[in-house]
C-alpha cells in the first residue's frame, strides 16, 4: 500500500487504526532501552569467568541491583557512596565515586577549573592572566607537578608544626585574586607526617580570599593510616558549613594505601553547588567507572570497622619500619646538631633536614653507595629546595635488614656531607 495515493479518508483511517494500537501499548507499560550500545546480560556471561573461577553472575550483582559488569552508574555505586561517607564524616550525597586513582581526580579537577571555571568562577580560569597555587612546602611533589604541567605558578608556604603558615595563607589569599587554589595533605602529611590542628582547619574555613573561586585541595590520603597513637583532624566540612563556605573544599581519598595502590578506589566530595557544575562534565567523561571493583572492595570492606581492623595490621607493619629509621637517626644524628627530623604518628614519611646545602651531596654519597633515595628538591614547588636540606624517607616498601642497612648508609652520608660542609 502506497501512502502517497491514498486519499484523506483512507489516510485518516489508517491513523485511527495505528493510534488505537498505540495506545494499547501505552498502557502495557513498557520499560525498553534502545539509547545506548549497552552489551546484554547475555554477552556479559561470556566473560564472567574471567573473574574468577568460583565468580558466578549473582557476585556481579550489587546489594542495590545493579549488574556491575555493564555501563552506567558515574558517580559510583550507592554503597561505595555510603562506605566512604561512614569513612570521612561526609554526607554520601556530597561524595562520587571515580577510578582507582585520587590523584587523576585532583588532576582532573584542576583542569576541569582551567577549562570551565569552578562554581562562582567569573570565567574559566585558562582565561585569566595569571592562575597560581600556594603549595605547603616541603609538600607532595605530584601536587606539584599538576600546576606545573597546566601552568599553574607555584607559590611556597613553610609547613609549621601544626600545618601551613596560616599567616602567610590569609595574607596571600585575601590580597590576591589571581590566587585560586592551594594543596593540603590535612593529616600525616607527605613527607612531614604532621597533622593539620584545629586552629589550622578553623582558618582555612574562615579565612577571606580575594579569588570569589578560591578552592583548598584536601587530599586527606592518610585518614586513616595510623602507625602509633592516632592523631586527630577536625572535619573541615562540618566547620565550613557552618560558616557558609563548604563551595571553598575539594575533598579527596582512597583505598590506594587501605588495599591495592595500583586497583583502589577513589573518591571526591564537595558541595551541592560544585556538584553542579562538575557532574555534568563528569557524565562526559565517563560512563561509569570500575563498579566490579567498588563491589569488590565492599565485599572485603563492608564498613569502616573492617578498614579499622586491617588498617591495625597495617600500622603493625609500619611501625617496625618506623621504630628502625627513628632509632637509627636518634642513634646515629642525635645531639650533632646537624639533622633534624619529623616523628609522625601515622601515613608513610619521615622528613630529615640536614646541614642547610647539603642534601644534594647526601643524595649522591647515598647513590653511589647503592642507596636510591627521593630526588632531593621534589618535596618543593619546581623541585627546588631553597635550602638545599630536605630528604624524604620512603620506610615502607624495604624489608626490614634492608631498611635498617639503608639507614646506617643514610646517617654515615649526612655525617659525611655535614663534615665536608663544615671543613670548607
Amino acid at each position: 500500500m502506497n501512502y502517497l495515493n491514498l486519499s484523506k479518508e483512507q489516510l485518516k483511517e489508517l491513523y485511527e487504526k495505528y493510534l488505537a494500537v498505540y495506545k494499547s501499548v501505552q498502557n502495557e507499560g513498557l520499560s525498553l532501552d534502545l539509547s545506548r550500545g549497552k552489551p546484554t546480560a547475555e554477552q556479559l556471561d561470556l566473560s564472567t569467568p574471567m573473574l574468577g573461577k568460583s565468580r558466578s553472575v549473582s557476585d556481579c550483582i550489587s546489594e542495590g541491583g545493579v549488574d556491575c559488569r555493564n555501563y552506567g552508574v558515574p558517580y559510583g555505586l550507592p554503597e561505595m557512596r555510603a562506605f566512604f561517607s561512614e569513612l570521612t564524616g561526609i554526607d554520601a550525597e556530597n561524595i562520587v565515586v571515580g577510578g582507582n586513582s585520587s590523584l587523576n581526580l585532583m588532576y582532573d579537577s584542576v583542569a576541569r577549573a582551567m577549562l570551565y571555571g569552578v562554581y562562582g568562577s567569573p570565567r574559566p580560569w585558562c582565561r585569566e592572566e595569571k592562575i597560581k597555587f600556594l603549595c605547603p612546602s616541603p609538600g607532595y611533589d605530584r601536587h606539584f607537578a599538576i600546576c606545573e604541567s597546566l601552568g599553574i605558578e607555584m607559590i611556597p608556604v613553610a609547613m609549621k608544626e601544626d600545618g601551613p603558615d596560616m599567616d602567610a595563607v590569609e595574607a596571600i589569599v585575601g590580597a590576591d585574586a589571581s590566587v585560586k587554589g592551594i594543596w593540603c595533605v590535612p593529616k600525616y602529611a607527605n613527607p612531614t607526617g604532621i597533622t593539620y590542628s584545629d586552629e589550622v582547619v578553623r582558618r582555612f574555613a574562615t579565612m577571606k580570599t580575594a579569588a570569589p573561586d578560591f578552592r583548598i585541595f584536601w587530599d586527606n590520603a592518610y585518614l586513616v593510616h595510623d602507625v602509633y597513637e592516632a592523631d586527630s583532624l577536625l572535619n573541615i566540612f562540618d566547620v565550613a558549613r557552618e560558616v557558609g563556605t563548604e563551595d571553598r573544599i575539594f575533598f579527596f581519598t582512597s583505598t590506594s594505601k587501605i588495599t591495592f595502590p595500583g586497583a583502589g578506589v577513589a573518591m571526591m566530595a564537595m558541595s551541592k553547588n560544585n556538584l553542579s557544575v562538575v557532574l555534568p562534565v563528569w557524565c562526559v567523561q565517563t560512563i561509569g567507572h570500575d563498579k566490579l571493583n567498588q563491589l569488590r572492595h565492599l565485599e572485603f570492606l563492608p564498613n569502616a570497622a573492617a578498614v579499622g581492623e586491617l588498617m591495625k595490621k597495617h600500622g603493625a607493619f609500619l611501625r617496625r619500619r618506623f621504630d628502625i629509621v627513628l632509632d637509627t637517626l636518634e642513634k646515629e644524628l642525635g645531639g650533632t646538631g646537624i639533622a633534624e627530623w619529623t616523628k609522625p604518628n601515622g601515613g608513610y614519611f619521615v622528613s630529615l633536614d640536614v646541614l642547610p646545602g647539603t642534601a644534594k651531596r647526601v643524595f649522591a654519597l647515598c647513590k653511589d653507595a647503592g642507596v636510591t633515595l627521593t630526588n632531593v628538591g621534589a618535596t618543593f614547588p619546581y623541585g627546588k629546595d631553597p635550602e638545599d636540606k630536605n630528604i624524604r624517607i620512603a620506610p615502607s616498601y624495604p624489608t626490614e635488614s634492608e631498611l635498617a642497612r639503608a639507614m646506617d648508609v643514610l646517617t654515615l652520608a649526612v655525617r659525611l656531607a655535614a663534615l665536608e660542609s663544615l671543613l670548607k
